[in-house]
């Protein structure tokens, strides 16, 4: 691909009109796609035309790609559709076609659990690709499990930058490359992984006596090799990488022609880099890669292509349907019981912010080990769907949280427990964060806190409360994670005392949650709390029965989200929503009723406000607003003093404004005290 034959682009682009150069556009694709979150269409990419094949003979090579099918593997929708729209494509084509598969096929889903690698394997064979590579949940089940799963799979699997440390030889049962041959075109392909995935799996690469060696150099190793020495004509890399790691590839090797993406998830149609032809099918089942490549002399010349949809409107493949409805039919079907709110399983909604579900999740380990604390890590929740309101099925359970990952309890202290909610931040400012935007990682129960998504707002985390009251950093607490949590290298997880183990699944724990409160309703609690600014809170007074809050206005501040400012009591999720709010003067006042005001204050209690704002200061990438904060302090003093932690007054700093000073103000015990109704 590298080696275009620039006279007879030119000669085919000036014969056939073409006045433009031979490229195709960057990817459309949505900022907060998260792995496994959803991509906006983009529709088909042409570029490169490729000639007819009968003027110049020439031949045109049909690639067709698809990638990290995981939870679909076991639902009998998309993947029975896929299988027959690949086969469909390939009867349309009288060209030679070779069917690749980019990784993450047979795990996680809801049968991994219970039967593991074998209904994907199983339907694999009857799609009959003619290689597929090793991901990271291709390693779910071990090292060891890969020959397995390899024996009975009729076709070959492949890894070549993975190595025995002390051999060289690949992880048995897989192979570094493999060729294939269609009506005298030769294609080689090379499997590829990169370092995210010794991250993204439990086994210990050290500890199984395995390294991963760099993909870019080992790609042009086995390109080269086979050009040269096996007379391919085209090679195809099939690279659980993700997209930015495969733009990189294509920059540092020579003879690399396409490249089959999986990992990142992300719908992107064929591109070109460096000359070599880029795709990723998104993941589920939900799309197919399509890419004619025109090979001339041991070339390829040109190339066009595009992503295929899989709608509802392509037929199943009846043979795979069947596959997966014999697996499910013995437990899956089962209704575990009722949910009367929509559970979200989305990855993007589960990496950037509390959910319900993600609360229940929570909620269920607490009820399995009576822990303190639980919490999970939302790339541990998976099947990017929701489900309800309705009837939740055991299969439905199971594929939000398909992996074999037991409960674990840990004791940590107040510090501890922070560190570990701190690590999973993600900056706006960071590479991550400029792709899918700030997030927090994870969904908890049993303690609430508030984290800083921006570089050099260290610590991340400011306040954590633990089941209502502030948390103690001395103090210790139980904490129940699952498996793959606790075995986190260099995490406070690693060395942790370990209170209790158990056998079940995290995703038994959930399944007997349901069961046992069905129906269950479960909420979003705030128990995650977004800031992006901290401000200093100016003044408190009352005026005809409405308290105002008047807080200095984050940098950069351009207007305000009004129905979004309310108060709650530091620890609690009850809220008292803002009556009012106004941007004047670089202070924004926000009035409250006031014998609600006062109720929700207490004797001795903390409030925090929160808002939503407008901003020049941050280019948001996920979330529509910026937030504020800022900390109210009940006190018996009386008197409207406004102090930040840090010792300065509220007015004495005016340039402390809008940035991360833990700022706090008293709340008068002047304020009348008006009759309320009590709190229900």
């Amino acid at each position: 691909m590298r080696r275009l034959l620039t006279v007879l682009l030119v000669t085919l682009l000036v014969a056939a009109g073409a006045v433009g150069p031979v490229a195709a556009s960057e990817p459309v694709s949505s900022p907060e796609t998260r792995a496994g979150a959803t991509a906006p269409a983009t529709g088909s990419s042409l570029a490169a035309e490729a000639p007819d094949n009968e003027s110049n003979g020439s031949t045109t090579l049909t690639l067709l790609t698809y990638n990290d099918i995981q939870t679909a593997a076991v639902e009998n929708q998309t993947f029975p559709r896929m299988v027959h729209l690949i086969n469909e494509r390939r009867a349309a084509h009288d060209n030679p076609t070779v069917v690749v598969g980019g990784g993450d096929q047979i795990s996680p889903h809801a049968l991994s659990p219970l039967t593991q690698w074998r209904t994907p394997v199983a339907a694999l064979n009857v799609l009959e690709p003619d290689a597929e590579v090793i991901g990271n949940h291709d390693l779910d089940y071990g090292f060891g499990a890969v020959e397995n799963f390899s024996n009975e799979s009729e076709f070959p699997w492949l890894m070549a930058n993975i190595v025995d440390q002390e051999t060289g030889e690949p992880i048995p049962g897989t192979e570094p490359y493999t060729v294939v041959e269609r009506d005298g075109v030769k294609v080689g392909i090379v499997g590829l992984a990169d370092e995210a995935i010794k991250s993204k799996t439990a086994v210990d690469f050290d500890e199984k006596g395995y390294e991963l060696r760099n993909y870019s150099e080992t790609a042009s190793e086995y390109a080269t090799m086979l050009k040269e020495e096996r007379g391919v004509d085209v090679v195809v890399a099939a690279a659980h990488i993700g997209i930015p790691e495969s733009k990189t590839l294509a920059r540092e090797t020579d003879n690399v022609d396409a490249i089959v993406v999986g990992d990142d998830e992300v719908e992107y149609p064929p591109q070109e880099t460096a000359g070599a032809v880029i795709v990723e099918a998104e993941a589920r089942a939900e799309h197919v890669g399509e890419v004619d490549l025109t090979v001339e002399n041991g070339d390829v010349t040109a190339w066009n292509g595009r992503l295929l949809n899989v709608t509802e409107d392509v037929p199943r493949n009846e043979t795979v349907a069947d596959i997966i409805s014999k697996a499910r039919e013995d437990t899956l079907e089962d209704v575990a019981g009722r949910t009367t709110v929509p559970l979200d399983a989305r990855f993007a909604s589960n990496y950037h912010d509390e959910t319900a579900l993600g609360n229940m999740i929570g909620d269920s380990f607490r009820a399995k080990t009576g822990a303190e604390v639980a919490i999970t890590n939302a790339g541990g929740i998976r099947s990017n769907s929701v489900y309800g309101p309705g009837n939740v099925t055991v299969g439905d359970v199971y594929n939000i949280l398909p992996f074999r990952n037991t409960l674990v309890t840990v004791e940590l202290t107040g510090a501890e427990l922070k560190q570990l909610l701190a690590s999973q931040v993600v900056t706006l400012e960071s590479e991550t964060g400029q792709r899918y935007g700030s997030e927090a990682q994870l969904q908890v129960s049993g303690v609430t806190y508030e984290w800083v998504g921006h570089e050099g707002e260290e610590p991340y985390i400011r306040e954590a409360w633990v089941n209502g009251e502030p948390l103690d950093e001395d103090e210790t607490y139980t904490v129940t994670v699952n498996s793959y949590m606790a075995g986190w290298e260099g995490s406070v997880l690693t060395n942790a005392t370990r209170v209790s183990t158990t056998n079940t699944l995290y995703g038994t724990a959930l399944l007997d949650y349901i069961r046992n409160n069905t129906p269950v309703s479960p909420a979003d609690t705030n128990r995650i709390r977004r800031v992006d600014s901290v401000t200093a809170v100016r003044d408190i007074s009352v005026e005809k029965g409405m308290a105002t809050v008047t807080i200095d206005a984050p940098n950069g501040t351009t207007a305000t989200v009004p129905d979004s400012f309310y108060v709650v009591d530091g620890a609690s999720s009850e809220r008292l929503a803002a009556e009012s709010v106004t941007l004047t003067d670089g202070t924004i006042e926000v009035t409250f009723e006031n014998a609600a005001f006062r109720r929700m204050a207490g004797e001795g209690g903390d409030l925090e406000l929160y808002g939503k704002y407008e901003t020049t200061a941050f280019d948001r990438v996920y979330f529509e607003h910026s937030v504020v904060n800022a900390d109210l302090r009940a006190s018996d003093s009386g008197g409207n003093a406004c102090a930040d932690r840090s010792g300065h007054g509220a007015d004495d700093d005016e340039a402390d404004r809008g940035q991360s000073a833990n700022a706090s103000a008293t709340v008068p015990a002047g304020v009348p005290a008006t009759p309320a109704a009590p709190v229900a």
